[in-house]
């Protein structure tokens, strides 16, 4: 893994994916910590760091779209596969690679708080609470582009699907507004969504009994759940839909409030993820 890890912070840096990324961060975060805690008077700086979150829109596709693309491109996977390396140690190797670069302005940003508290009251705990969940937010999301990354061998496709998916998780709580909330339209969206999970099963684990099974057990779960309390179906997506919003997680923080359960749920997110790729590669490798 050290291996692995060594030769991605080299291609970060040795390039300027690394340099723009840190660059990107630190500006936008300079610009609103300008506004809104020097010109708006405003000492907390968890709202400047609180409104840096779309920023990873654009950020997490730039850092992301090489990690696995750029190897199936170039054909350098299938030397990733012939190493005595398990796929674990690639992704984990190529994952704390990025971390490192992601923990750079973030620690830059560390400095802020105790800069505005010569100037007016800050809450350095609320300050520093936020800027560890701006941190694991920005991991959980980064694992969401890394599996993306490895979908496909064309950088700029990986970014544009990556972009997509970050963009539509951004404004997820509003454009549920517009999805009908009647039990049998949540009963079937469910249903949908459950067959896209069995899809993901069988295209990862190319076992099309167990991906069989998933679907008939969870649909018939969500069937007989239906049948007996339809009126619980009621609005039951869209609600489902804004609870899996990484980023209107994240105002709790802004609030001056830790939220624990954001923090386990980002957690998972990124957990899941490096699983689905590790399963991916692990796939490839012995196809």
């Amino acid at each position: 893994m050290k291996a692995i890890l060594k030769r991605e912070l080299g291609a970060y840096f040795k390039g300027f994916t690394g340099y723009v990324y840190i660059f990107f961060i630190l500006l936008f975060m300079g610009i609103l910590c300008y506004m809104q805690n020097v010109q708006g008077r405003y000492p907390s700086f968890e709202y400047a760091i609180g409104n840096m979150s779309f920023i990873y829109i654009a950020a997490i596709p730039i850092l992301t779209m090489r990690v696995f693309s750029e190897e199936k491109h170039q054909k350098t996977d299938q030397l990733l596969y012939a190493l005595p390396f398990n796929m674990n140690q690639v992704v984990m190797g190529k994952t704390f690679a990025m971390m490192t670069v992601m923990v750079i302005p973030v620690a830059i940003s560390c400095i802020f708080p105790l800069i505005l508290s010569r100037f007016g009251e800050t809450n350095l705990a609320s300050a520093y609470g936020s800027i560890v969940a701006f941190f694991i937010l920005g991991i959980a999301l980064a694992s969401i582009g890394i599996f993306i990354s490895a979908l496909t061998d064309n950088q700029m496709m990986a970014a544009g699907l990556c972009f997509f998916v970050m963009l539509v998780n951004y404004f997820v709580t509003t454009l549920v507004g517009y999805l009908p909330t009647s039990a049998l339209s949540s009963f079937i969206s469910i249903a949908v969504v459950i067959l896209a999970a069995a899809f993901v099963v069988w295209y990862l684990t190319k076992n099309t009994l167990a991906a069989g099974m998933f679907a008939v057990v969870v649909e018939g779960a969500n069937w007989i759940y239906y049948s007996i309390r339809p009126i619980k179906y009621g609005g039951l997506f869209t609600d489902i839909i804004k609870q899996l919003s990484m980023f209107s997680r994240y105002d709790a923080f802004i609030m001056s409030e830790f939220d624990l359960a954001a923090i386990f749920y980002y957690i998972s997110i990124a957990f899941l993820f490096l699983f689905f790729t590790v399963q991916l590669l692990e796939k490839r490798r012995w196809s």
